[in-house]
């Protein structure tokens, strides 16, 4: 059965098939930031065979319903309910996850910074993430949430407005962000390890892999569901 079709939005496919963001990281198709035109336009500047694509999506999501997945219609969650689940999910996430991290990233930069030259932007990129992440999610976590919460109750207009105005700067400083995540992406050629890497370079492209992966989901929920609101 085809469940997705060329006039979706890959944020509309991704909102429904959470699994399908693997699918477009490989291609490199925005879903979160760039994720709302539908995948035909999407495409159009892309070497991306569209029939091959949406099969891949189709089959991928028709073997994870027979496993006994269930779709999380985020629609009908309440605003209370999707901020609890950013907050646990992706902003404590990053809390724990971004100093270990960049010890490991400062690491294999020092150890083989002269032979591996990409190490050293990719330090720059990551501490540059690093620094503009934690003063996002400090105002979202501190201003945007608690005025979302504070709608949902009152739904005063005034608030509105407020979250209308935080949410568009928070959805700009996403855009960054996500550049940032991508030139990482980049400059590693995808993560893949230069020929003999030892553990500390391997351990280190994976937590950037899953950072990457964990990020663009937040992402996504934050720019497609809860700011849409």
């Amino acid at each position: 059965m085809q469940a997705f079709q060329i006039n979706d939005t890959p944020a509309e496919i991704v909102k429904t098939f959470p699994q399908a963001s693997d699918i477009f990281k490989k291609e490199q198709i925005n879903f979160c930031c760039e994720g709302d035109m539908p995948l035909k336009e999407v495409l159009v500047d892309k070497e991306v065979d569209v029939e091959n694509l949406l099969q891949s999506i189709n089959q991928a999501y028709n073997s994870w319903k027979e496993a006994g997945n269930v779709v999380t219609d985020w629609n009908q969650v309440s605003s209370t309910a999707l901020v609890e689940h950013i907050l646990e999910h992706h902003h404590d996430y990053l809390h724990k996850e971004l100093e270990p991290l960049s010890q490991f990233v400062t690491k294999i930069y020092r150890v083989h910074g002269k032979s591996h030259t990409h190490l050293k932007e990719l330090h720059i990129l990551y501490h540059t993430f690093m620094s503009d992440i934690e003063s996002h999610l400090f105002e979202e976590e501190t201003t945007l949430f608690p005025l979302i919460l504070q709608y949902e109750e009152t739904k005063d207009s005034e608030t509105a407005i407020l979250i209308q105005e935080l949410s568009d700067k928070m959805q700009n400083e996403h855009q960054l962000i996500g550049d940032l995540l991508k030139e990482m992406y980049a400059v590693t050629n995808g993560f893949v390890l230069p020929e003999g890497s030892c553990n500390s370079y391997r351990m280190t492209y994976a937590r950037l892999a899953e950072l990457e992966a964990n990020t663009f989901e937040h992402i996504h929920l934050e720019n497609n569901i809860l700011f849409k609101r």
